[in-house]
């Protein structure tokens, strides 16, 4: 039904069934015609230290190992030792490689030493954020730290309460966290530390003047981490401007999908429900993220795979955060099947163990098409991605 190879790049331009209007699209088909082989002259990273030898406190160690965690990734084999140290950090990486665990396990470490060192985290996304809070309950289990998060589409009035109890960290959204300021219930002047994940994203995201609201209002002995995996002109601007003697680590990254294994499935005119339904039912298919164009689309799809059968939800813009919320919990905790997702709600998604990708409407770009199959293949794990092509 389907064939694979390796990566390559190509575009085209289809038509759209209601008109004349052209929808740009990346086609994959190019894949099956040439393999790419990465270099063989980048040198693999060579890990350092084990946990045990961080010197962290020794329930957070354990915390640490209970989750299966042996040896730490190349981030965070180089940033941990650093931001223990009080150092500014810039760290260049994608997600999926473990910086998430390089800022919050030397931060955890640290508040334990000094439990004023209040620690503000900014995100682009609500869905980043909410990951970010459940991996602190992980690693800060019994340790009697405790963290707010302060998202929109949420209740603010129960974030306002929980604001009170001054909490140790406070994980945000740029736009929440201002809102809460100007009500005069977060005082960002009282946060020590600051971590801005995914900078890159919140400048694409236009959130580049409450980046830097926020930071001015820190005070001005503070500690600064900035998080990305691009380092654009102006990102590089607001690290010269705000952080003092960065130490910036950067992360050479595997070649886009080469945990991947990239495949096209040839529709010739027949049903595609019909075909993806076909290929859920296989074996293997335990853990599947469907990405589709538009919203309207995504609701018919998941109504005739819920039809069929099959156990599947949906995320996009027309999702309340609440609803959102839940579908990623559904999928990450194997309640369900299938994820169907647009590509904007789907920023900043970090879920294990998604066996395949199904881009069943193409991607708008190469960009576009790196970030979906980039879903599947994490932390050293191999995934497929399926492309429908016409």
């Amino acid at each position: 039904m389907y064939r694979s190879r390796k990566n390559h790049q190509g575009s085209n331009h289809r038509r759209s069934r209601s008109g004349p209007r052209k929808i740009k699209s990346f086609d994959p088909s190019s894949l099956v015609k040439q393999a790419v082989i990465a270099p063989s002259n980048i040198k693999k990273y060579i890990i350092q230290h084990k946990f045990t030898d961080f010197n962290l406190n020794h329930k957070l160690e354990q915390n640490i190992l209970a989750c299966g965690f042996q040896q730490p990734t190349p981030i965070q084999d180089q940033v941990i030792p650093l931001v223990m140290e009080g150092k500014d950090v810039v760290g260049r990486a994608n997600t999926g490689t473990g910086k998430t665990g390089a800022f919050l396990i030397p931060l955890i470490n640290n508040l334990l030493h000094d439990s004023s060192r209040k620690v503000l985290i900014m995100t682009p996304t609500r869905e980043l954020a909410v990951q970010i809070e459940d991996e602190f309950r992980t690693f800060a289990r019994g340790l009697r730290l405790y963290s707010t998060l302060c998202i929109g589409g949420t209740s603010i009035n129960s974030q306002i309460k929980n604001l009170r109890r001054t909490p140790h960290f406070v994980i945000g959204t740029p736009g929440r966290l201002i809102d809460l300021s100007k009500r005069s219930k977060i005082n960002f002047h009282e946060f020590a530390v600051i971590v801005l994940d995914e900078a890159d994203r919140m400048l694409d995201m236009g959130f580049i003047n409450d980046m830097k609201f926020v930071i001015q209002q820190l005070p001005s002995q503070r500690q600064t981490l900035f998080f990305s995996a691009t380092l654009p002109e102006t990102l590089d601007h607001i690290i010269h401007q705000f952080a003092t003697n960065p130490v910036r680590v950067e992360i050479q990254s595997q070649k886009a999908g080469s945990n991947v294994d990239q495949a096209i499935v040839r529709v010739n005119g027949g049903s595609k429900v019909q075909m993806l339904q076909d290929l859920l039912k296989q074996q293997g298919f335990d853990k599947v993220l469907v990405f589709g164009r538009t919203k309207h689309g995504l609701n018919k799809l998941l109504a005739k795979l819920s039809q069929s059968g099959i156990r599947a939800t949906a995320i996009h813009g027309n999702k309340s955060q609440n609803q959102r919320l839940r579908a990623l919990e559904q999928f990450s905790n194997n309640r369900v099947q299938v994820l169907l997702a647009t590509d904007v709600a789907s920023r900043g998604l970090d879920i294990h163990d998604v066996t395949h990708v199904i881009n069943y409407d193409l991607p708008e770009s190469y960009e576009a098409y790196i970030h979906r199959i980039g879903r599947t293949g994490r932390a050293g794990k191999t995934g497929k991605a399926l492309s429908f092509v016409e």
